[in-house]
């Protein structure tokens, strides 16, 4: 077991699981000038405009799990960076639409592959990306992420 992990909860283990990722992702992109939030964004991005779609900022929070506001401000500095462009959604005049440059798919391929390589190597303990371990674990999060999550139910307080 991990060092530290001994008795500690699931919430501490995820915190630590995230954390630990997070931190990885920041060193493998950060020679393609992104943070592990723009890598998020912009990677969400590529894969939403392959499929058709040009995405609001609204609707990009809302994929990623990131705040409105958040998303704003990383979109503001990626376009700054030259990496994506907002214009106004010609049906809602309230709605910022986002895609990416050639210059933002570009580097968003290159993270993407950055990533995916470190992804294969989180994931080597149990077995690599195809294994049935891995398949079990994604299914697992799945669940927890599914699972609704108030701070303020009334199940929560009685666990306490």
């Amino acid at each position: 077991m991990s060092n530290g992990s001994e008795g500690a909860t699931p919430g501490f283990l995820v915190w630590r699981l995230s954390m630990r990722w997070r931190v990885a992702v920041d060193r493998a992109v950060a020679p393609l000038g992104l943070t592990h939030a723009q890598y998020s964004l912009v990677a969400s991005l590529y894969g939403m405009q392959r499929s058709g779609e040009r995405p609001s900022q609204r609707r990009l929070a809302d994929h990623t799990g990131l705040e409105p506001l958040y998303v704003s401000k990383l979109a503001r500095a990626l376009e700054s960076a030259g990496h994506l462009e907002r214009a106004r959604d010609p049906r809602d005049p309230r709605a910022v639409q986002l895609a990416l440059t050639e210059q933002g798919r570009d580097v968003t391929r290159r993270a993407v592959e950055v990533v995916h390589g470190l992804l294969q190597q989180f994931l080597d303990p149990l077995g690599g990306l195809g294994s049935a371990r891995t398949r079990a674990f994604m299914g697992e999060l799945t669940a927890l992420l599914d699972a609704p999550l108030d701070p303020f139910s009334e199940h929560e307080t009685e666990q306490s």
